[in-house]
């Protein structure tokens, strides 16, 4: 298991595990973090899985993919240099302690 930080303005930081091979929508989801719609279950349609994932980690990332980079042109939150889809985030162990910020919204 790795340790995950969701942060989400003006609340406080959830902490959640994760198991190494989820991706980090499925972690969310698993602990009930509010922040994650994840409304197509992790299919790559909706874009309603995305977070800004922090340094160090977003340079342990590999690139996102084609697919992945024309969802985020439909963010509801305009996506920015760090903007990621949580469904395409699979952990590994040099992911614990990753560090993400929430969009103010999903929608």
């Amino acid at each position: 298991m790795i340790t995950i930080n969701f942060i989400a303005a003006g609340a406080n930081p959830i902490r959640a595990e994760g198991k190494i091979g989820q991706s980090l929508m499925e972690a969310a989801v698993a602990a009930g973090v509010s922040g994650i719609a994840a409304d197509c279950g992790g299919l790559l349609t909706c874009a309603t899985c995305h977070v800004m994932v922090t340094e160090p980690f977003a340079a342990r990332l590999p690139a996102a993919g084609g697919e992945e980079r024309a969802m985020l042109a439909f963010t509801a939150t305009p996506a920015t240099p760090a903007s990621r889809l949580s469904c395409q985030i699979i952990l590994n162990a040099d992911l614990d302690g990753l560090t993400v910020e929430l969009p103010a919204s999903q929608y």
